[in-house]
């Protein structure tokens, strides 16, 4: 099989991805991983802001950073100044060979230059057009800018993460990554799917718009059921989980581990690896709702026992009495893990400039339309010649003509 032909669930798919920095390029990366073909349309002057959020850079480039390698895989690069009419011409041309097309631009963005949803989806009834903004297309936040951490913020996420009030460095603390970012592109890409699978029934496109704020509110999950049913503000806890007990980080004689009890037959497995079985059958702990209510008192029994082990042995005697625990590692100890690599969760590719780039794989097994990796994250402009030549039936001098007025890169 080549290493450049195109397969999985999505194969035959064509998405032109207008989007940049994290959330729509991470949706289209998951339906090219699908086996979609994924034209990433980047302006020539630089093209997707996150090529220059470095260091660390690809070896070798000042232009290309870490960051754009996460979300940009199996994507051809064209560079089109959509701003000039000749290059807004394009992009229409494009969209009508198209199935899906992604965008990010803030709300009516795209409007000037002929590229939004009606004027696309007038000249192609099929179209999938996906928008993906900070507060959505309509509501009276539409028009203001939209970041990951500003969301954080405004969505509650930040309310219930960091450490306690009350204990050294209490404050908000938003999460290691940009997971409003990323859930939006998780919940987009299945949108998409689902807006695939209506129009293979209607032979109908639509619209679909994305809401980062949206996305987060919807992402609070228990917490937000806390309030919602409960009536119970949710409260940073740190390392604690607000509805099960004992479920955070322990300190150990060389160190600090996880133990996640989910239930009261994990509970009682675990106060007899530590050789404490009355826990068990007191009744401040022997059920989780009781652990919850007394969860001080069962840690301040907890702890003196637990500085007694060794790291290393603890997990062991915890894996033997399946005990759900595990070692808090650094990101470098994650991919040296064997059961990582055994699933696959590293992928090395080569560039159009011969540079190997290893990015994670992607996380879901399919045992007839498996994920697959053909091309690495592009290079600036790298297929704008072959994909307008091969797509649009331009010419090669075509092609030049427009490289020599600026439309294209």
């Amino acid at each position: 099989m080549s290493a450049h032909q195109a397969v999985g669930a999505l194969d035959g798919i064509r998405v032109i991805d207008l989007s940049r920095i994290l959330a729509g390029p991470w949706a289209t990366q998951v339906l090219a991983d699908l086996g979609a073909e994924v034209i990433k349309v980047e302006a020539p002057d630089g093209g997707d802001g996150t090529r220059a959020w470095g260091p660390p850079f690809i070896a070798g480039s000042e232009s290309d950073a870490a960051y754009f390698t996460s979300c940009n895989r199996n994507k051809r690069s064209v560079c089109i100044d959509f701003s000039k009419p000749a290059g807004a011409d394009l992009v229409r041309d494009l969209v009508k060979t198209a199935d899906v097309l992604v965008q990010n631009f803030k709300v009516g963005g795209l409007d000037k230059y002929g590229l939004d949803a009606n004027t696309l989806c007038e000249s192609n009834p099929k179209l999938i057009y996906c928008s993906i903004s900070g507060f959505g297309s309509t509501g009276p936040y539409a028009t203001r800018p939209g970041y990951d951490f500003l969301i954080q913020a405004m969505g509650g996420l930040m309310s219930i993460t960091g450490v306690p009030d009350g204990e050294p460095g209490a404050a908000p603390m938003k999460t290691g990554v940009a997971i409003c970012d990323l859930f939006t592109g998780l919940y987009a890409s299945n949108a998409i799917q689902a807006a695939l699978l209506h129009r293979h029934q209607s032979g109908k496109g639509q619209h679909i718009d994305c809401s980062l704020l949206d996305t987060q509110i919807a992402m609070l999950a228990n917490q937000a059921s806390n309030w919602l049913v409960g009536n119970q503000v949710p409260t940073r806890l740190g390392n604690e989980h607000p509805n099960i007990v004992p479920y955070k980080s322990y300190a150990v004689n060389d160190g600090h581990l996880i133990i996640a009890v989910g239930n009261d037959a994990q509970f009682m497995r675990l106060c007899e690896v530590l050789k404490l079985p009355e826990l068990s059958r007191d009744d401040r702990f022997s059920s989780n709702p009781a652990r919850v209510t007394h969860r001080r008192e069962l840690d301040t029994l907890l702890e003196p026992v637990l500085l007694t082990w060794q790291r290393d042995a603890l997990l062991a005697s915890l894996e033997s009495a399946n005990v759900p625990a595990g070692p808090i590692r650094g990101i470098d100890e994650v991919f040296d893990d064997s059961h990582v690599a055994a699933r696959h969760l590293k992928v090395t590719q080569e560039n159009a400039d011969g540079q190997q780039i290893d990015t994670v794989g992607f996380p879901v097994q399919l045992s007839a339309t498996p994920a697959s990796y053909r091309f690495a994250p592009p290079t600036l402009g790298e297929g704008t010649e072959d994909v307008l030549k091969t797509t649009l039936d331009l010419s090669l001098e075509a092609v030049r003509q427009l490289r020599i007025d600026g439309v294209v890169g």
